[in-house]
């Protein structure tokens, strides 16, 4: 059941892409393993450019190993779940995976479209997109709050006005300091 569901997944994003299909389509007959956790599929390009169930027996032409939290970075922040995923097998095919990968987004858009209609599917999407936003911009805000709290309120940290009055008092200094230094050195060289 899961197998089909990624299956169908997969391919649904294929459907979009002609470029991602034409890419494939050199690679028909070749196997994909793709390993997540207890989730392991393996598929087989087909002449048309879209994935198939393969056998799991046959050797793969391509390995790819999933990390755990694959589905939460996919959502999140594709470009280091491809760091994180580990491809071993035929460079050539790897490659042309790792660039569709990397280039094929799904448009969920056009997709909630089709059921809920147009403006629906762009509040849903827009939605989406500000619960994924939401934890970095509450870490920003807490980061922010313990700045203020500590560098204001309780001032365990040095505010930046105040390193900066104490950079320029130093530097005021500076200039009379090596004038005295050069006094007692000149001093010390004619008492010698």
């Amino acid at each position: 059941m899961l197998t089909n569901a990624a299956l169908g997944t997969i391919n649904h994003l294929l459907s979009g892409e002609d470029w991602a299909r034409e890419r494939l389509r050199a690679f028909a007959g070749q196997t994909v393993h793709i390993d997540l956790a207890s989730l392991k599929l393996a598929l087989e390009i087909t002449p048309q450019g879209i994935f198939a169930a393969g056998d799991k027996n046959v050797a793969a032409t391509v390995s790819v190993r999933l990390p755990a939290d694959a589905l939460r970075r996919i959502l999140t922040d594709r470009n280091s779940l491809l760091a994180a995923s580990q491809i071993s097998g035929a460079a050539d095919l790897a490659e042309c995976l790792g660039f569709i990968s990397r280039n094929l987004s799904w448009d969920a858009e056009a997709d909630l479209s089709h059921v809920v209609g147009d403006i629906a599917a762009r509040r849903l999407v827009s939605g989406g997109k500000q619960v994924l936003q939401w934890p970095g911009q509450q870490a920003k805000n807490l980061a922010l709050n313990l700045t203020e709290y500590f560098t204001e309120e309780s001032p365990t940290i040095a505010s930046r006005q105040d390193v900066a009055a104490f950079c320029a008092e130093v530097d005021k200094l500076r200039e009379p300091l090596d004038r005295l230094e050069k006094r007692i050195a000149a001093l010390e060289s004619s008492s010698r």
